[in-house]
C-alpha cells in the first residue's frame, strides 16, 4: 500500500511523495488551488496552458520539445479542475523513471527544474506573457468550451448546475465563460500568474521510485524567493431546499436530456461522506444500480441513467437520456427509486455488489501514474487523505442503515430538461 509522505516546504506549499516501483515512468506535478471567482476564473484557467507552452530558457516549441526528447521523450501537460468552489490549476511533467536511464541520469531532477522554469521564469514580452502564445491557447480553450456545448450530455449537466447554483460561486464554470476567455489579454493572464504565485495553496505531487528528496530540494529553493500570502479556500454547503427549480430548454437534439440535482445534506468534512458515496452508487453508479436495472432496463424509460456525487459541494446529480414522451415518466420513476431506498428497500446483494464495484474503482485508479496523481489531488481539500486501499476498506465498512440514512437526507433542488425541437 503506497502512502503519501507530506512535507511543508514554504508558506502554503506542500510536497507530497508517493513511492511506487510498479511503473517505468515517474510524474511530478504542481497544483495551485485558488478560490473560484467570476472575474478571474477564465484568466486562471488559461494560465497553466500558457505556462506549459514555453519558458524563458526554452522560448519556443522546437527548443522545448528538443529538451523533452533528450529526456527520453518526456512530456508536459496542463489541467484546470473545479473542486467545490475552488479552481485547481495543474502543470505536470512525466518521464522515464531514473532507474531505467542508460547513463544514470536523473530525469526527475531535470523535470523538476523544467517545471520551476515554467512556473517562475516564463517567457515574457513587454512586461506580460507573449501575446501570440496567449492567443493560441485562448483559441484552444474556446474550442474546448464549444466542444462541451456540442456534447449535449455535458451541456445539460452544466446548465443544470448553473440553474441550481445561480446565486452560488459553484455556478461558475471551471473555464469561466466563452466571452470572458475571448476577451482575455496577455496582461490579464500575467496578472493571474502574479496573483496565483502569491496567494495559491500549492500541492506538489511526486510519484515513482526516483529520489523524492532531490526534487523536493529544487522546489524548496524555488519557492524560498517568493513572498507568499496564501488565501483560505472554502465552499458554501447548502443542505435544505426551499422550492424545486425547473427549467426546460428547447434545442435541435435527437435525444432529450433530463438532469435532476439534489442537495445531499452531506459534504466534506462530514463523517458520513463515504456512506453518501455508497448510497449514490447504489442508486446509479453501477450496472446493477437501481436506476440502471429499473428506469432503464425494466421500464425502458431512458437510454442511460447515472448518478454522481460531488462530495466537496454536497450535490448529487442524476443524468438520463430520454425520448420526449418519457421525460415525466422517467422523472417519476427516478424519484420512486430514491423513495424506495429511503424506505429501506436495499438487499444484501445490492450492498455487496455495489461495495465490490466501488472498491474496485478506487483500487484501479492506482493502476497508472496519472491515475494515482488524480486520486491524491482530488483529496487535497478533504478532511483526510486516503490511499485507494484505505478508501476501499472504508467503503466495505459502510452499513446498510448508513446508506438508508444518507438517502433520507436527499432533497430535490433542480430539474433541467433539454428537449428536442427548435426554439
Amino acid at each position: 500500500m503506497n502512502t503519501v509522505t507530506r512535507k511543508q516546504i514554504a508558506n502554503g506549499v506542500y510536497f507530497n511523495a508517493v513511492d511506487d516501483t510498479r511503473f517505468k515512468t515517474g510524474r511530478i506535478s504542481v497544483t495551485m488551488f485558488v478560490p473560484l471567482l467570476e472575474d478571474v476564473a477564465s484568466a486562471n484557467a488559461l494560465l497553466p496552458q500558457v505556462l506549459t507552452r514555453s519558458c524563458e530558457k526554452y522560448p519556443d516549441f522546437i527548443s522545448l520539445n528538443s529538451h523533452l526528447n533528450a529526456l527520453y521523450g518526456a512530456s508536459v501537460a496542463a489541467f484546470c479542475r473545479k473542486m467545490g468552489e475552488t479552481q485547481a490549476l495543474t502543470i505536470s511533467a512525466a518521464g522515464l523513471d531514473d532507474r531505467f536511464t542508460m547513463g544514470g541520469e536523473s530525469v526527475s531532477v531535470e523535470l523538476t527544474a523544467l517545471l520551476c522554469e515554467m512556473l517562475f521564469r516564463p517567457k515574457l514580452e513587454n512586461g506580460a506573457f507573449c501575446r501570440e502564445d496567449v492567443e493560441q491557447e485562448r483559441r484552444q480553450m474556446v474550442d474546448m468550451i464549444d466542444a462541451e456545448y456540442n456534447d449535449k450530455r455535458t451541456y445539460a449537466l452544466g446548465r443544470c448546475i448553473e440553474v441550481m447554483c445561480a446565486n452560488e460561486t459553484f455556478g461558475i464554470k471551471r473555464y469561466g465563460t466563452k466571452q470572458q476567455v475571448q476577451a482575455l489579454s496577455a496582461k490579464d493572464v500575467y496578472s493571474a500568474w502574479e496573483r496565483v504565485l502569491q496567494t495559491a495553496r500549492v500541492e506538489i505531487m511526486a510519484i515513482g521510485s526516483f529520489d523524492k528528496q532531490a526534487a523536493c530540494t529544487v522546489f524548496e529553493k524555488a519557492f524560498a524567493g517568493v513572498d507568499r500570502a496564501p488565501v483560505q479556500m472554502q465552499t458554501q454547503i447548502i443542505r435544505t431546499v426551499k422550492e424545486v427549480k425547473t427549467e426546460t430548454e428547447k434545442m435541435d437534439v435527437a435525444q432529450s436530456k433530463l438532469v435532476m440535482a439534489f442537495r445531499s445534506g452531506i459534504a466534506e468534512p462530514d463523517l458520513d461522506v463515504m456512506a453518501a458515496r455508497m448510497m449514490c452508487a447504489v442508486l446509479g453508479g453501477t450496472p446493477h444500480s437501481k436506476f440502471f436495472l429499473n428506469v432503464r432496463e425494466k421500464y425502458s424509460l431512458c437510454y442511460y441513467c447515472a448518478a454522481r456525487f460531488d462530495r466537496n459541494k454536497g450535490i448529487i446529480t442524476v443524468e438520463s437520456g430520454v425520448e420526449n414522451e418519457n421525460i415525466e415518466k422517467a422523472r417519476k420513476e427516478i424519484e420512486n427509486q430514491i423513495c424506495l431506498l429511503q424506505n429501506g428497500e436495499l438487499s444484501d446483494f445490492e450492498m455487496q455488489a455495489t461495495k465490490m464495484s466501488v472498491a474496485n474503482s478506487f483500487q484501479t485508479m492506482a493502476d497508472s501514474v496519472s491515475g494515482t496523481e488524480a486520486w491524491y489531488i482530488s483529496q487535497m481539500l478533504d478532511r483526510q487523505v486516503l490511499t485507494p486501499q484505505q478508501a476501499a476498506e472504508k467503503i466495505n465498512a459502510v452499513t446498510r442503515q448508513q446508506v438508508i440514512d444518507a438517502a433520507k437526507k436527499m432533497t430535490l433542488d433542480t430539474v433541467y430538461i433539454l428537449t428536442g425541437g427548435k426554439d
